[in-house]
């Protein structure tokens, strides 16, 4: 007996399609689109806007009174993200590797412990570990002194040179569960036929990761690195929650986000200017346009030629 095929008719698409386009519209796109308007415009005292061109965008990026905030911001986010490509991310592999080895014992509880951090909340997090890293009351020294090291604790969380670096941190040990279950799922995927025949050839584990899983994840691996970037670029809550809107000691902590809130709400003395703010978010999405749109046209098409 054949069975024909129905094609799904238009209006069925649209009722399937409608709820999710409605929700994304309204929660995203809208909001969004907004943003950028409000980018070119400028409020006076009575709430009256008037359209200012890219006057805002001039003024943040070169303007001195705006534009050392930012700039100081931008390398400072370009730092976070870095560290995390430098160690959350090769950590992330080297997990993954170990856990995708047969007969490891206790895997899925390591995996466990290891991805833990990732489902509790940023600002616990950080509350910890200011508790921890603490001078006054912090277990941090007491720990380190077990070891002989106490003599080099410092509070690195006051210190402008160690705090952007120290937070980095704090924000590796959180997420590194992220990519090292995407990266063990891709190793997984990796056909056993392909491992076996390098095996028969007498291949070494090395050699098998290095020529075959390796290549077989890049993919994976590209993913990996935009959803970095994005994250970082968009990051906000854990600086707020250890170093407040000021971002401190003396701004090296500020990165895009916390510039965009105090931009944008104000804080302190500093008085909330929302088509500046729109501006300022304005800019960070165009950022991490620019970002992502490198890699789909630059990394992803190497990618699928590779794989193909």
């Amino acid at each position: 007996m054949k069975h024909s095929v129905q094609t799904a008719r238009p209006w069925q698409l649209l009722a399937f399609l409608l709820p999710a386009v409605s929700v994304y519209t309204l929660f995203s796109a809208l909001p969004l689109a907004d943003t950028l308007r409000h980018g070119f415009f400028v409020s006076n005292d009575a709430g009256q806007s008037t359209f200012a061109g890219l006057a805002n965008f001039r003024a943040i990026v070169f303007d001195p009174d705006w534009s050392r905030a930012f700039w100081n911001a931008m390398v400072n986010n370009a730092k976070f993200f870095c560290v995390h490509m430098l160690l959350q991310n090769p950590i992330g592999l080297l997990l993954a590797t170990l856990f995708s080895l047969k007969g490891l014992h206790g895997a899925r509880t390591y995996r466990t412990l290891i991805f833990l951090p990732t489902l509790l909340s940023v600002v616990i997090i950080g509350f910890i570990w200011q508790l921890i890293l603490s001078p006054l009351w912090g277990l941090g020294e007491k720990l380190m002194g077990l070891v002989g090291m106490a003599s080099h604790f410092a509070p690195w969380l006051g210190q402008e040179e160690t705090a952007l670096v120290t937070l980095s941190f704090i924000s590796v040990w959180q997420y590194v569960g992220i990519p090292m279950m995407l990266i063990y799922a891709a190793l997984l995927a990796v056909p056993e036929e392909i491992v076996e025949a390098a095996h028969v050839e007498g291949a070494s584990a090395l050699r098998i990761f290095w020529e075959i899983k390796l290549p077989l994840i890049y993919p994976t691996l590209g993913l990996v690195t935009i959803l970095t970037f994005v994250a970082n670029f968009n990051a906000f809550d854990l600086i707020y929650s250890v170093k407040g809107a000021l971002a401190g000691p003396n701004y090296s902590t500020d990165i895009l986000g916390t510039l965009f809130y105090r931009t944008f709400f104000g804080y302190q003395a500093q008085i909330g200017n929302p088509n500046m703010g729109a501006a300022v978010a304005t800019l960070m999405f165009l950022v991490i346009l620019a970002g992502v749109g490198t890699y789909f046209f630059c990394v992803q098409r190497r990618l699928t030629r590779f794989a193909l």
